[in-house]
């Protein structure tokens, strides 16, 4: 992800084209709200261009047309010191296309400008508005072809291993941008790998090796922003913190994974080994004086083992995952005479849900999640056990008017976040959505920590 600097025309060279080809690009096409559903290959009778002329060569090559979206979002905080926290303006464009003989492409960016960054110059500190306030990234950029048995996909691409409500477990190879923690919606969350990874299906069976050569990590921002994760307080000890520590571009940096998946009698079963840096950063301290702690988030090598189920009974649908994790390094007692703070761990992290469909446009989905630490250190921070819960309702009130409710609560530590939402879909290609992220409990906790975050939010999306 690269962010823009005034001095550097180069750098705005990405958003300009991309602005360009969006006002230029921005006609009426079916309109969807998925990023998949934008960019799928369009059928030959549909293949075109913008106007919807098809695009074919003697090889047999052909090209969507632009599509993508354009949105606005304003966020109000209303917790501690009110403030504007969001005023982007998003926007998303890709094409793709097919050169023949099985091998297809596909591009998509996206450019963000926050007016907020501006309009608060006096609440933000200047990395947090630098970091923020401007922003291209490469969302897709990938080759598909085919190599006898095998589908290989080679580029910039979201590689997703697991889905649940509220937040990540089996999902481990996609980095995400936490600089608003969970509170985006989850395709717009993660961030793309660059990666090179093939897939064989025989039967009902299926295989996936992956190859990271160049790693993403989650965005975290800088220490200022609204959602920083920061660490618990000292008594009488002042923190500071450290740019994050991104790994080295280099090939000793590589990730790789495989996963195998088969359907047995209508269970979806699937289980996978991923050796990487941690997507997620841990925050290392040093004490510069008596009162005074830095930390500094990097990045340490871990190996995971996980497997996921699905099931589909008619009256509810049974989701599970589970991830066995090797050597993530946690935080200790600020009384432990560790000098950096963390000492190497072992866990297992699982949730298990159910998906509850009714006849009246509604669905509920109930999920219970934890971390177990194996052989916990006496000085870990963390409980022997970490469990909570989450409960999302949605209801349709008809084709254009729908709410949603999601409740993740921490059973350990009495914190929660809890979303409610309002989503219009105006017409076939407006959408409008109103809500509020908020958050409460223990000061110290996963989601207490951002109680003064409590933010009410305006979404408005043209899709083409």
């Amino acid at each position: 992800m690269t962010h823009f600097d005034s001095l550097s025309a180069l750098r705005r060279l990405p958003l300009a084209a991309l602005t360009l080809a969006l006002l230029l690009g921005a006609r009426a096409a079916p309109a969807a709200d998925a990023l998949d559903d934008l960019f799928v290959e369009p059928a030959p009778e549909a293949a075109g261009d913008a106007q919807g002329k098809p695009k074919a060569d003697e090889q047999g090559s052909s090209m969507s047309g632009w599509r993508g979206f354009s949105q606005f979002e304003l966020a109000r905080t209303v917790a501690g010191n009110s403030h504007w926290s969001k005023a982007r303006w998003r926007n998303e464009l890709g094409r793709s296309g097919s050169f023949g003989q099985g091998i297809k492409w596909k591009a998509v960016g996206r450019v963000d400008y926050d007016f907020a960054y501006g309009w608060e110059s006096d609440f933000y500190p200047a990395a947090v508005r630098d970091d923020r306030r401007s922003e291209f990234a490469w969302r897709e950029v990938y080759l598909d072809m085919p190599v006898g048995d095998v589908e290989l996909r080679l580029g910039r691409q979201h590689i997703v291993w697991g889905e649940m409500v509220g937040l990540f477990f089996a999902d481990v190879v996609s980095a995400r941008d936490m600089r608003e923690f969970f509170t985006q919606e989850f395709d717009q969350q993660r961030i793309p790998q660059w990666a090179a990874r093939a897939e064989y299906f025989k039967n009902d069976w299926r295989a996936e090796l992956i190859w990271v050569p160049y790693v993403s990590v989650n965005n975290i921002g800088r220490f200022g922003g609204d959602f920083y994760l920061t660490q618990p307080d000292l008594s009488g000890i002042s923190a500071t913190y450290d740019a994050q520590v991104r790994p080295d571009r280099k090939l000793s940096n590589s990730n790789y994974g495989l996963r195998v998946g088969t359907l047995v009698q209508g269970w979806d079963l699937a289980a996978f080994y991923y050796r990487s840096l941690d997507v997620n950063p841990t925050f290392s301290r040093r004490f510069v004086t008596p009162t005074a702690v830095v930390y500094t988030p990097r990045h340490d090598w871990i190996h995971q083992y996980g497997a996921t189920l699905t099931k589909d009974f008619g009256s509810f649908l049974l989701k599970a995952e589970a991830v066995l994790t090797y050597d993530r390094y946690l935080p200790v007692s600020p009384l432990s005479a560790r000098p950096d703070g963390l000492v190497r761990q072992d866990m297992v992290d699982y949730a298990i849900g159910i998906d509850i469909p009714f006849m009246s446009e509604s669905r509920l989905n109930l999920q219970y999640f934890e971390r177990a630490h194996m052989d916990k250190a006496p000085d870990l921070l963390a409980n022997r056990r970490e469990n909570g819960m989450a409960v999302l309702y949605n209801h349709k009130f008809d084709e254009r008017l729908e709410g949603e409710l999601l409740w993740v609560q921490s059973l350990v530590r009495n914190d929660y976040m809890f979303r409610p939402k309002l989503i219009w879909r105006v017409q076939s290609n407006w959408r409008a959505q109103f809500g509020a992220d908020l958050f409460g409990g223990n000061s110290n906790g996963y989601f207490g920590r951002f109680g003064n975050s409590d933010r009410y939010y305006g979404e408005l999306r043209y899709s083409f």
